[in-house]
């Protein structure tokens, strides 16, 4: 059995990944001044981005929960995996070959990567079955819908024979155990033994924001089968439907470019729109759409401002309608605008494109309006608007719908709306949506970065932060020379960085990054500055991972290289200074012909050489 990673391959790994790429999967990240990137944090949920990331240091940060680390940390924290995992994992993405050492520990696993292992098996397995005549039930069920062999290919569509264990068998002769394949979901336990979950089924796979197989989604279709009309993977350590989004894997990068999000209601209808060129499309598995997909969405997006769209396709029927009202008590945490599209006649994307083309799915786009709007017009359709009576109630049930708005541009456009819809004086509805908002508060989100941020408890060290440094010229310095030395000091003059570095800061929190910074071995070696911030002391740690992820004031890496090293000179002439003010108060206690008198009057002379030839380097 193989033992430990060796570490030259761990540090070779990591420096040929770059970090941005890994966490811009499921991040949506965007220019943040130089070398840095930033994005809503993936670690708790918030409203504006505070989550930074730089590539050059292989390094994140967030300012708003303090979560930071490199690219391996980065894996273990959203995926759960071990460290070996880990590297494991980044090393057969970039083709790297790793070296175990003999008689180390072995590599540790949680089982997480067999659970991924037998998803992509098990899909493997169904698209081959796709191609076999016993699936010619399911090539027709697709051709009936307009997919040809090609949209079934790209979305890894599959067939599960209807046989009690076809898969299984395969996978076993794989090499997966029972345990695993139950674990992942693939498989039943009955009476008589294990059986396969899926079968005589078409079969989507269901993958994460990264491409893995986490799970499926089939839909029965011989009539002799008793099972429910879709069938989904349970709830396993990987797939949990209420964060699972079919088809975001395809639509990612669309979605991050264009702020748009289609959100449709299934797999047939995700593929309809991507082959018609709606390619921001996504679906939910199985479950409603709520609080957990839009975070996941929103860090995609990168929704920050309210420029983005996410536009959702509801059957205009009562079950339709009450999935947008649903939608819309969650939708409103986007900061994004919010749409409902409904198809012509009532028809699906799917059954839309089958009937009118592709030109037709794009066009529903086009009717989309507001999802207020909407939710405006099921809130008082139900009221006899004839009546003063029934006017009143409308407005009372649709007050709180526009109370509830965040933007201050939005809410007094949507009382006059509201009030032409009811046929009553604007005055009216505006005095009954304030009080409805006084009446039942504004709502607040309250998530893990505002508990991240509460005082701590006496026996808890307060956490220092740039923010709570002091504002003085001299803690100034020591911040940013701090600051560059971190993010740009494998391009600076060792020599230069040294000496700045050599005496004690005043402030003792810069003072530990400093210690921590100076001792780092190898600052041209990739991943230097990460390895320093681990080793500075509680509490200062995270004052350290704010330095190396902010924004230092430069408009080009050549600008912050030449600023930080300008910084670091500033520093060395303090320490000169520093050093000839105390010797002009000795030279006054000691006689000047003696050999401390001489000797104190040359190094004066050899500190005002020093402090010139710095001056002149900078020039």
């Amino acid at each position: 059995m193989p033992g430990r990673i060796r570490q030259a391959d761990v540090d070779e790994v990591k420096s040929r990944t770059n970090i941005a790429d890994i966490i811009g999967e499921r991040v949506a990240l965007k220019s943040a001044g130089v070398g840095s990137l930033k994005g809503l944090c993936p670690f708790h949920d918030e409203r504006s981005p505070s989550f930074n990331v730089r590539p050059q240091a292989g390094f994140y940060h967030c300012f708003g929960c303090g979560e930071s680390g490199d690219v391996y940390s980065f894996l273990r924290a959203m995926d759960h995996v071990t460290f070996t995992e880990a590297v494991e994992r980044l090393a057969g993405r970039i083709g790297y070959t790793l070296h175990y050492e003999d008689g180390g520990a072995a590599p540790e696993h949680t089982g997480r990567a067999r659970l991924y292992a037998a998803n992509a098996a098990a899909a493997e397995f169904f698209r081959a079955q796709l191609m076999t005549p016993e699936a010619d039930i399911a090539r027709r069920f697709l051709g009936q819908r307009g997919f040809d062999a090609g949209a079934a290919a790209h979305f890894g569509v599959g067939f599960a024979p209807k046989g009690w264990s076809g898969m299984h068998s395969a996978l076993r002769g794989q090499g997966f155990s029972d345990e695993e394949l139950s674990s992942a979901g693939l498989v039943s336990q009955g009476q008589r033994g294990v059986y396969d979950r899926f079968r005589g089924r078409v079969v989507w796979p269901i993958r994460d924001v990264t491409g893995q197989v986490i799970g499926f989604g089939a839909r029965r279709l011989f009539d002799d089968d008793n099972g429910p009309k879709y069938l989904n993977t349970p709830e396993t350590t990987i797939y949990k439907k209420a964060q699972v989004l079919y088809g975001l894997d395809l639509a990612k990068r669309d979605v991050s470019r264009e702020h748009r999000v289609v959100v449709v209601e299934g797999y047939t209808d995700v593929m309809a729109c991507h082959l018609a060129g709606i390619t921001t499309a996504i679906a939910t598995c199985g479950t409603a759409f709520g609080a957990d997909h839009i975070t996941v969405l929103r860090r995609v997006m990168g929704d920050d401002s309210t420029a983005g769209e996410v536009v959702f396709t509801f059957d205009p029927d009562a079950a339709g309608q009450k999935a947008a009202l649903r939608a819309f008590a969650d939708a409103k945490r986007f900061n994004a605008q919010t749409y409902v599209a409904t198809g012509p006649d009532g028809l699906d994307p799917c059954d839309l494109r089958l009937a009118r083309g592709d030109g037709a799915v794009r066009a529903l786009l086009e009717t989309k309006v507001p999802m207020v709007e909407f939710v405006l017009d099921q809130r008082i359709s139900g009221y006899d608007l004839a009546s003063v009576e029934g006017r009143v109630g409308a407005l009372r049930t649709a007050a709180p719908v526009v109370a509830e708005l965040r933007d201050p541009l939005l809410q007094p456009e949507y009382i006059r709306v509201l009030a032409r819809r009811l046929g009553m004086d604007t005055e009216d509805v505006r005095r009954e949506v304030e009080r409805s908002a006084r009446g039942g508060g504004a709502r607040r989100d309250a998530g893990p970065a505002s508990e991240a941020l509460a005082a701590p408890g006496e026996d808890a060290p307060m956490r220092v932060t740039v923010a709570t440094l002091p504002r003085t010229p001299e803690v100034g310095l020591e911040r940013d020379a701090l600051m560059g030395v971190l993010q740009f000091g494998h391009r600076m003059d060792p020599t230069l960085v040294a000496r700045a570095l050599d005496l004690p800061f005043r402030h003792p929190a810069l003072d530990a990054v400093r210690s921590a910074v100076q001792e780092a071995p190898g600052m041209q070696r990739p991943g230097w500055s990460v390895d320093a911030v681990a080793t500075v002391r509680e509490p200062y740690r995270a004052l350290a991972a704010e330095l190396l992820a902010g924004d230092f004031p430069a408009l080009s890496d050549d600008g912050a290289v030449a600023s930080a090293s300008d910084l670091a000179r500033r520093l060395v002439i303090r320490g000169l200074d520093r050093e000839k003010a105390e010797l002009l108060g000795a030279i006054q206690r000691v006689p000047a012909d003696s050999d401390e008198g001489r000797s104190i009057r040359l190094r004066l002379r050899e500190i005002d050489a020093g402090r010139q030839a710095v001056v002149d380097e900078a020039s």
